[in-house]
């Protein structure tokens, strides 16, 4: 027994030194990503403009079907943000833009910016928290909750998201069930829908 607490507490020691070992970890893309992220960059090759992301900046489009834009900072995206549990997004909508409902394996907070929108997500009980918000008020979603944002102004909206993850990964619902392969059958069956309608939807995303 003591043996076994000995090399517990060695063990905590040792990860515990390895954790503050190095100050930052700045994802090296040109190797592939593990399951904690990627392999640090060489120190000596780092720079202050490996801590900025400029990829914000300037004005978005909104012409897909779903008249948003989504500019995700993501590690991939942003390598600074390699192994420090954050992540961000910016979030567009042209006049009547959605972001669908989707969830993430992250909790998010969002804050307006500009326009107005409705917020909402939904919980396990399918009991709905929603709201109209204005510049400059933040929403919280729980960790995987489904969650959605629609623009309700008659002018663009734009939103800022951070995700408590480097990759906090995002499945859109619409797009999961109707953008996939799934054969039509199956997803009447699942969603409810007429055959017609599972097959409009399957239409407009190309799998049918």
């Amino acid at each position: 027994m003591n043996n076994l607490i000995i090399f517990s507490t060695f063990s905590l020691l040792v990860s515990l030194s390895h954790a503050i070992e190095f100050d930052f970890c700045v994802g090296d893309l040109s190797l592939p990503r593990g399951p904690q992220g990627y392999a640090c960059k060489d120190p000596a090759s780092i720079t202050t403009d490996d801590f900025v992301y400029t990829g914000f900046r300037g004005e978005r489009t909104t012409t897909n079907i779903f008249k948003n834009n989504v500019t995700l900072a993501f590690a991939d995206a942003f390598p600074a943000l390699n192994g420090l549990g954050i992540s961000m997004a910016r979030l567009d909508f042209g006049v009547g833009g959605v972001i669908p409902i989707h969830s993430h394996r992250t909790s998010e907070v969002i804050i307006l910016t500009k326009g107005s929108i409705i917020a909402g997500f939904i919980d396990t009980t399918n009991t709905a928290y929603y709201r109209r918000l204005k510049v400059g008020d933040v929403m919280i979603f729980p960790q995987s909750m489904l969650h959605f944002q629609v623009n309700v102004g008659k002018t663009p909206a734009t939103a800022f998201v951070s995700l408590n993850g480097a990759n906090p990964a995002i499945q859109l619902t619409t797009t999961a069930i109707f953008a996939s392969n799934l054969p039509a059958d199956i997803v009447d069956q699942i969603t409810l829908l007429s055959n017609e309608e599972v097959m409009r939807l399957k239409r407009i995303f190309g799998t049918a």
